[in-house]
C-alpha cells in the first residue's frame, strides 16, 4: 500500500510536464471518449489534491504511532553563578548540566492503538474520496464530450439547413426572373437564408464553447485542435431502479467515505474518554551536572503513574465535541443517501424519456425529410409555393436538432446514472 500511495504521490505532486509527455493531444487527434478520460484521470489537478490528503492521511498514522515508541531526549545547561550577598567570598564560577532522558509509555488503556485506528480510517475515508473524485471527473468528461457531439452534429444540421435554403433561394430567383413566382418569393428566401446563416453562426460558437468546456475537464486548458468519434450509444442497459438504488448504496464512494468518517467519530468518542484513565510510563536518564573542578554523575530508572485528577472539565467537553460530531456525520450520511436516491431516480427516469424519444426522433426526421422532398416537387411543377417549402426545411430542420439532442441527453443521462450507482473508473 505504501508503494501505491508513493507512486499517487509521483503520478500527481511532480510537475505533468517533468513526468509526463506534453503530447497527450496531437493536432488532428481523433480522440475517443476513452481516451479523453484517461487524459482527465492523468492531467486534473482535482485528483492531485485528493491523492494530497491520502499522502497526509498517511503521515497522520505514523504521527499517532509514535506513542508505542520510546521518547529521547538531551538537556544541556550552563549558567554563570555569583557570590550570594551574605558570603564573604567575591568568587563566582561556572555550573553545568547535562542530561538523556528516557521515556516510554508502558499502558495508557488503549489510547495510541485507539488513535492509530482513527487514523487508519481517516486513510481509507481519504482514498474513497479520491475515488469519488475521480468519479466526478469521470462523468464531467462524459457530459462535456456528449455535448461537444451535440454541438458537433447541430453545426452540420446548421450547414445542411443552409445549403437547402441557398437552394431554394436560387430556384425561387429563377422561377421569378422566368415568370413562374413572384418577387416576393425571393425575398422570402432571401430572409430564411439569412436567418439560417445567422442560426449557423451560434452553432459555430457553440461548438467552439462546447471544446472549451471538453478541455476544461480533460484538465488541458491549451490542447490544439482535434476532433472527436461519433460514437453515440443506442443502446439503453436493462436495469431496474430498485437494483440501480442497491447499487449505489453499496459501492458510492461518498457514501463509503461518510461511513469511515462516522466510524472514525465513534471512535474518538472512546478515545477522549480514556483521558480520564492513567497512563503508566517508564522513564530513565543519565546526566551530570557541577562545576569544572567537581562534574557528579548520576542516574535514575523508574516507574510513574500519571491520573488526571482533574482538567478543567476539558475530557467532559472534548467527549461532548465527539459525540456531537458523530451526531453530525450521522444527520450528513442519511442526507447522502437521500441524495443518492434522488440522482438515482432521475437518472434512470431520464434515460428511459430519452431513449423513447431516440425512437420517435427517428420517425420524425423520417417524415420531415418526406414532407420536404413533396413540398419541393410540388414547388418545381409549380404545384406548391414557396411557404410549403419553408416550413418543410423548417420542421425538418427542428426533427434533427430534436433527434440530436435526445441521442445527447440519453448517453448523458446513462453516464449520469453509472456516476450515481458508482461505477469504478477506467
Amino acid at each position: 500500500m505504501r508503494k501505491i500511495i508513493f507512486f499517487l504521490f509521483l503520478l500527481f505532486f511532480i510537475p505533468a510536464q517533468s513526468l509526463f509527455a506534453t503530447d497527450d493531444i496531437k493536432n488532428g487527434d481523433v480522440l475517443s471518449l476513452e481516451r479523453c478520460i484517461a487524459i482527465a484521470l492523468k492531467n486534473h489537478p482535482a485528483l492531485g489534491a485528493a491523492a494530497g490528503a491520502i499522502h497526509q492521511s498517511e503521515s497522520k498514522i505514523g504521527k499517532a504511532r509514535a506513542g508505542y515508541y520510546p521518547q529521547l531526549s538531551i538537556q544541556s545547561g550552563y549558567s554563570r553563578i555569583g557570590p550570594p550577598s551574605s558570603s564573604l567570598s567575591n568568587s563566582s564560577y561556572d555550573y553545568y548540566s547535562n542530561a538523556l532522558n528516557l521515556n516510554q509509555t508502558l499502558f495508557d488503556f488503549g489510547k495510541t492503538s485507539t488513535a492509530v485506528d482513527i487514523q487508519k480510517l481517516g486513510k481509507q475515508s481519504a482514498q474513497a474520496d479520491f475515488q469519488d473524485t475521480a468519479s466526478s471527473l469521470t462523468y464531467s468528461v462524459q457530459d462535456a464530450y456528449f455535448s461537444l457531439l451535440k454541438a458537433k452534429m447541430s453545426e452540420t444540421v446548421a450547414v445542411e439547413t443552409v445549403g437547402q435554403f441557398q437552394q431554394h433561394f436560387e430556384m425561387a430567383r429563377t422561377f421569378f426572373e422566368t415568370g413562374k413566382s413572384s418577387k416576393i418569393d425571393v425575398t422570402s428566401a432571401e430572409v430564411n437564408l439569412s436567418n439560417a446563416r445567422i442560426q449557423l453562426i451560434s452553432a459555430q460558437n457553440a461548438l467552439r464553447l462546447a471544446r472549451v468546456n471538453l478541455n476544461k475537464a480533460m484538465g488541458v486548458i491549451t490542447a490544439p485542435e482535434y476532433e472527436i468519434q461519433e460514437n453515440f450509444n443506442m443502446q439503453a442497459s436493462d436495469i431496474t431502479f430498485e437494483a440501480a438504488l442497491a447499487r449505489a448504496y453499496e459501492n458510492r464512494p461518498d457514501i463509503q467515505s461518510i461511513a469511515l468518517k462516522k466510524d472514525a467519530l465513534e471512535k474518538t468518542v472512546d478515545l477522549n474518554k480514556k483521558d480520564y484513565l492513567p497512563i503508566l510510563s517508564g522513564n530513565a536518564a543519565y546526566g551530570y551536572a557541577g562545576q569544572d573542578s567537581s562534574l557528579n554523575q548520576s542516574w535514575n530508572v523508574g516507574v510513574a503513574v500519571t491520573f488526571p485528577f482533574f482538567s478543567g472539565f476539558s475530557t467532559k467537553y472534548a467527549v461532548e465535541e465527539a459525540r456531537a460530531g458523530l451526531d453530525i456525520a450521522k444527520a450528513n450520511e442519511e442526507t447522502l443517501r437521500q441524495k443518492v436516491f434522488q440522482e438515482v431516480k432521475s437518472a434512470w427516469l431520464n434515460r428511459h424519456e430519452a431513449f423513447e424519444r431516440i425512437e420517435a426522433g427517428k420517425i420524425t426526421v423520417r417524415q420531415a425529410e418526406e414532407s420536404l422532398e413533396l413540398a419541393q416537387g410540388r414547388y418545381a411543377t409549380g404545384v406548391g409555393n414557396s411557404i410549403e417549402i419553408t416550413d418543410a426545411m423548417i420542421k425538418l430542420n427542428n426533427a434533427k436538432m430534436t433527434y440530436i439532442a435526445a441521442l445527447s441527453d440519453f448517453n448523458i443521462a446513462e453516464a449520469s446514472l453509472e456516476k450515481a450507482m458508482g461505477a469504478k473508473t477506467p
